[in-house]
C-alpha cells in the first residue's frame, strides 16, 4: 500500500493540471503569492495572510500547505491543490471536509495570482474540484463564501451554481464586513462544457471517504 497515494492524484481540465501539494510546487507557489494575489488596497480574505512581509509571506504559504498536509485525517481533512497552467503554478484551489462520511459536504477555497486574473481560470479551477467532489467523492454539497465586495469571487459561484446561504459580519483589517456564504448542491451545480480527467483517485479514496 502507498502510504501517500495523493502524489499520483492529478485533475486535468481544457487549460489546468491540478495536483495535490508538493515541495517542489509550493517552492513555486510562494514565488507566485510573492509577486501580487490582489491589489494591496483590498483584502480578500478572511485571515489577512498577504498583509506579511514578502520573506515571511513565502515561508508561511509553506508552512501552512505542510501543516494542512500533516494533519489530514479521515474525519478532518484539507486537499490543496497546486494549479498549473502551462506546466507552471499560478495558485492553489482547496477542497476540504469534516466528518465527510456523515454530512458529504465540502468547502472550497483559492487563490490565484494577481497577473492571471480576469480569464476565467479560477471558474475552471473551481469547476474541476467541484466536479472532483460530487462525482469522485460523492460529495452531495459544497459551501463557499466571500466578503459582499468580491465581486470577482461571487461571480465565480453564480457561474457554478451557488445559491446565497446566509451572512455575517466579520472584521477585516479593523472594520465591520459582511460575509455572504454560499452553497450548491450536486444538482444545483452548473457544469461547464468540458469533464474534467481524473487520475489516481482510487488510491487516495480510502484516506477520504468511509
Amino acid at each position: 500500500m502507498n502510504p501517500w497515494p495523493f502524489h499520483d492524484l492529478v485533475i486535468t481540465t481544457p487549460r489546468l493540471e491540478l495536483r495535490p501539494d508538493d515541495d517542489a510546487g509550493l517552492l513555486e507557489l510562494a514565488a507566485e503569492a510573492q509577486r501580487g494575489v490582489h491589489p494591496p488596497e483590498y483584502m480578500p480574505f478572511a485571515f489577512p495572510w498577504t498583509d506579511a512581509s514578502a520573506d515571511r509571506l513565502a515561508t508561511s504559504t509553506l508552512q501552512h500547505h505542510w501543516r494542512m498536509r500533516a494533519a489530514l485525517t479521515l474525519d478532518d481533512w484539507s486537499l490543496n491543490f497546486l494549479v498549473r497552467l502551462d506546466g507552471r503554478v499560478i495558485g492553489t484551489q482547496s477542497v476540504e471536509a469534516k466528518d465527510f462520511a456523515a454530512t458529504r459536504e465540502v468547502m472550497t477555497g483559492s487563490w490565484l495570482g494577481l497577473r492571471h486574473q480576469g480569464s476565467g481560470l479560477g471558474t475552471e479551477m473551481r469547476a474541476a474540484v467541484l466536479a472532483y467532489a460530487f462525482d469522485h467523492l460523492g460529495a452531495v454539497q459544497a459551501r463557499s463564501a466571500a466578503w459582499e465586495d468580491n465581486a470577482a469571487s461571487l461571480a465565480v459561484s453564480r457561474k457554478l451554481g451557488y445559491r446565497p446561504d446566509g451572512t455575517k459580519v466579520a472584521v477585516r483589517r479593523g472594520e465591520a464586513v459582511t460575509e455572504i456564504r454560499l452553497l450548491v448542491t450536486r444538482e444545483q451545480f452548473t457544469r461547464p462544457t468540458w469533464n474534467p480527467t481524473v487520475e489516481g483517485h482510487a488510491a487516495c479514496a480510502e484516506l477520504l471517504t468511509a
